[in-house]
């Protein structure tokens, strides 16, 4: 069962520091141009039609002729519903009466789309009428569905409006009655509805939203496949494939759930189909289940994971490949996969407190997903490469994304809104509580309040710096747990001025402070940010002979704009020194910039030459990896040779 479970998002305010000047830029500035966007409203930024196509099957279900016709993919309502997500948790957060009102508006559209069963997708509505929930493989309609549901529960629970809610259950009751009563062996061929039903059951108290979330866990992999026989059998196809066969490692449904070992497949679709399996082991107690995740966490952090918290390494299927299989140039590691991946540590955590989840939590947050966004908040990754040389690695990896720019936004724009509402709901992330012990998982400035009932408030600029300073409010006897990240090699934690022993109160990356807290008692903990270089397993060919340079949770990379141009020839000296520089409040954000000692290697212009190369010592100046691309097109390497 689970040892603890995450704060509300709302027992969370955020303070100072870079998450919550990351949780501000989304509130002003993500979440108000996301729904231009959305509303077709932005000039020369990819046409959406998410908002249009739901009022477009509104009016069909008024029964009004429609001559326009469903635009986008398949899965559009869910970029409508990941929107909705991000905006409740931003009310949560304060109030804003205009973006309330969009909200709103909103509900009401999802109100006349949805059809008296309970049904509700704009695509089968307008598109495909008669053909629903025939096409599980590919259609994403339980996918849609589940993120809606996962926008219901935020609402409800950051603004106490059951109206969509309300909503959510009856569509998932509609989605109880098909798949326990009619086709008890269908499931999603994008996993989401899982996790989401298990969100509806906490918010409403239901059992039969865990009972189908378990449902379609059990039957998953089930043989004979039902992927492969609905293929046989259902006579048309979403992606116009003239393929026979069906890819089942692609859904991760091979093998049923507690059988899976080996993370395969479409990443996204894996973790989020991790998470609900670690969250009913969770809520179960169930053994298998919680055995299998172990095995697939092992999987994909072990073994398939960027040091960037990066995962699903090529664009052939945005996919999981082979172990160790890691290339820099043509790395695929969607946006979308390290939030996920995010979900799944989560919940791991839950299960047990172990340090090495929140390190991964940090790992990709910091990294990928930050570097998912520009630090404007109005441009996006999809991909997330690690070397990138303009005109040649990024048309390498997708003709789409059109690297080594972030785009504005993407005809699959799945990425965009599930930045915006994992960064606008961290607060729940970096707090858990158990028995009478609240968990600090992750260090940002603001206040939260326990269920308990006490307050802890936190002052730092972590990771910038290595520092946090917490106050209690009020006066408990409790226990504190903070994480201590496996990257500190001397780590300080004193209460009131008083030094404690970590050796004395830390087991599995966690911290334990137990005693009668008074108001005003104050921990600091400080942790080593010393640079420091990373090097990767020899059983990764893409790195051999490199090194990347890491500060904190923070991984750093060198852009050809700070290296005159030309990171392709720069390599870390062995025995070199990397040495911190000043804060730069003004560069990239505020960021610490790093230089390193290293070598330029000053080659032959011809193509291949018997002459050996020569060298000359170089400084190597380098930004942390979440700023690459905020300064126009140019060279970027995360890992670089030592020589």
């Amino acid at each position: 069962m689970k040892v603890s479970r995450e704060v509300p998002v709302a027992a969370y305010h955020a303070g100072e520091g870079l998450l919550p000047v990351y949780q501000k830029l989304v509130r002003e500035v993500v979440i108000p141009y996301q729904y231009q966007v959305l509303d077709d409203k932005m000039e020369g930024v990819e046409k959406s039609h998410a908002l249009e196509n739901l009022r477009l099957a509104a009016r069909k279900n008024r029964g009004e002729k429609v001559a326009d016709e469903f635009y986008g993919m398949v899965f559009q309502d869910s970029d409508v519903a990941k929107w909705l997500e991000a905006a409740a948790y931003a009310l949560g957060q304060a109030p804003n009466p205009e973006l309330e009102e969009k909200v709103e508006s909103l509900i009401d559209l999802l109100e006349e789309v949805q059809q008296e069963d309970g049904y509700l997708n704009s695509y089968f509505t307008v598109k495909e009428p008669g053909r629903q929930w025939t096409n599980l493989q590919e259609a994403h309609e339980l996918y849609c569905a589940g993120h809606l549901m996962e926008a219901a529960c935020a609402y409800y629970q950051a603004t106490g409006k059951d109206r969509l809610l309300k909503v959510m259950e009856k569509n998932a009751d509609c989605i109880y009655r098909q798949f326990l009563e009619k086709n008890p062996r269908g499931y999603s061929g994008h996993p989401e509805v899982e996790l989401a039903l298990l969100r509806l059951y906490r918010a409403t108290g239901k059992e039969k939203y865990k009972d189908l979330c378990a449902h379609f866990l059990d039957v998953r992999g089930q043989k004979p496949n039902y992927f492969v026989e609905e293929k046989a059998t259902r006579g048309w196809n979403l992606w116009s494939s003239s393929s026979k066969t069906v890819d089942t490692d692609y859904t991760q449904s091979t093998l049923p759930v507690r059988e899976q070992k080996d993370a395969v497949g479409h990443a996204v679709r894996a973790v989020y189909l991790y998470t609900a399996m670690a969250d009913m082991a969770g809520e179960s107690g169930d053994q298998g289940l919680k055995d299998a995740c172990h095995a697939l966490w092992e999987s994909v952090t072990h073994r398939q994971m960027y040091v960037t918290g990066g995962i699903g390494s090529t664009v052939l299927g945005e996919a999981f490949t082979v172990d160790y299989d890691l290339p820099n140039a043509t790395v695929y590691a969607e946006t979308c996969a390290s939030i996920g991946l995010i979900f799944f540590a989560r919940q791991m955590l839950q299960l047990e407190t172990k340090g090495e989840y929140a390190d991964v939590i940090e790992r990709a947050l910091y990294n990928t997903v930050l570097g998912g966004m520009q630090l404007d908040g109005k441009r996006f990754f999809y991909v997330n490469p690690l070397e990138v040389v303009p005109g040649i690695s990024g048309k390498a990896v997708t003709q789409e994304h059109d690297l080594p720019q972030r785009p504005p936004w993407y005809a699959c724009a799945c990425c965009p809104p599930n930045v915006a509402r994992l960064l606008s709901s961290i607060g729940s992330y970096a707090y858990g509580e158990g028995d009478n012990t609240l968990f600090i998982h992750l260090y940002l400035g603001g206040e939260v309040t326990s269920a308990l009932g006490y307050r802890l408030s936190c002052e730092t600029e972590y990771p910038r710096l290595g520092s946090a300073r917490f106050t209690f409010h009020g006066e408990k006897e409790t226990t504190l747990a903070f994480h201590v990240p496996a990257w500190s090699e001397k780590t300080v934690l004193t209460v009131n001025g008083e030094t404690w022993d970590l050796s004395s109160c830390a087991r599995d990356g966690y911290a334990y402070v137990s005693r009668v807290f008074q108001e005003g008692d104050v921990i600091e903990i400080v942790f080593d940010m010393t640079p420091y270089k990373v090097y990767a397993s020899s059983r990764v060919p893409a790195d051999t002979g490199c090194a990347a340079v890491q500060r904190g949770p923070v991984v750093y990379c060198a852009e050809g704009v700070d290296n005159g141009g030309d990171v392709l020839s720069l390599s870390l000296s062995e025995n070199g020194v990397v040495r911190e520089g000043a804060y730069d409040p003004q560069l990239l954000g505020g960021i610490v910039p790093l230089e390193a000692e290293g070598w330029r290697t000053c080659s032959s212009q011809e193509l291949y030459s018997r002459k050996r190369p020569q060298r000359e010592p170089e400084m190597i100046h380098m930004v942390p990896y979440y700023t690459w691309g905020n300064r126009g097109e140019n060279q970027m390497r995360v890992w670089l040779p030592e020589t």
